[in-house]
């Protein structure tokens, strides 16, 4: 027998349209939460390149986003930093109240702002990534350009957008001087530049993202200011 098939009516497509909407935040909320590591290193410092042997083994695990932030206070050692930058020892220094520490020094490890360790003896970043607290915060994506971040409460009223600029992979820099003369010292995802895009403040929002320089990869955190912890991560 054949017939006319009926049309779905507004109910039926009201429910469905529910329906992918729970799909859809089901999906976001399984979306994989990024765990970010900062290694702060500097290539003047002797006690350093095991932390950055370290890094390297945790940086391709798709649940982490390892950073290395090269400081420049260990310069007056003999070495310039090649990567070593004023903004990111002022990153360091920012940590060290809320941590608990008297004042920055290298190598040290910090997990999702709130955490943070030596990081140079084996195993000791891996145990840091699995004690520490997970980042709890809204969500956070770069897609078509935008930067978009979801609405969701905020610690203090506001909290930093943060614009890191970082060469993923390994990069081997040999020392001609000071504490590590003669040796070549891998280091993993070297940050080049890190800036303040702005606050959120708890609504919802979407952000221009800016172009990365060549050969860069970008990444944004959503941060509670002055070192506080950080609420949510993104990569492209």
């Amino acid at each position: 027998m054949t017939g006319s098939k009926a049309k779905p009516g507004k109910a039926w497509l009201a429910g469905a349209g529910a329906a992918l909407i729970a799909l859809a935040a089901t999906g976001a909320a399984l979306a994989q939460t990024l765990t970010v590591v900062e290694l702060f290193t500097s290539q003047g410092c002797s006690s350093c390149p095991p932390a950055n042997a370290n890094l390297i083994k945790v940086k391709d695990r798709p649940d982490v986003l390892a950073l290395s932030f090269n400081v420049t206070y260990w310069d007056y050692l003999g070495w310039k930093d090649t990567f070593g930058r004023e903004e990111f020892t002022q990153r360091q220094v920012r940590y060290e109240p809320s941590l608990g520490r008297s004042g920055p020094f290298t190598p040290q490890v910090v997990v999702n702002g709130n955490a943070d360790a030596v990081g140079a003896r084996p195993g000791e970043i891996e145990q840091l990534i699995s004690s520490s607290s997970s980042a709890k915060g809204p969500s956070l994506s770069l897609d078509g350009g935008k930067i978009a971040i979801g609405a969701g409460a905020v610690p203090g009223g506001k909290a930093d957008i943060w614009l890191v600029g970082y060469r993923q992979g390994v990069i081997e820099v040999p020392v001609a001087r000071g504490e590590n003369t003669g040796r070549t010292l891998p280091h993993a995802n070297v940050v080049h530049s890190l800036s303040r895009l702005g606050a959120w403040t708890g609504d919802a929002i979407a952000l221009p993202l800016p172009a990365a320089a060549s050969g860069l990869s970008t990444a944004v955190l959503v941060q509670v200011p002055d070192g506080g912890p950080i609420l949510a991560a993104a990569t492209n």
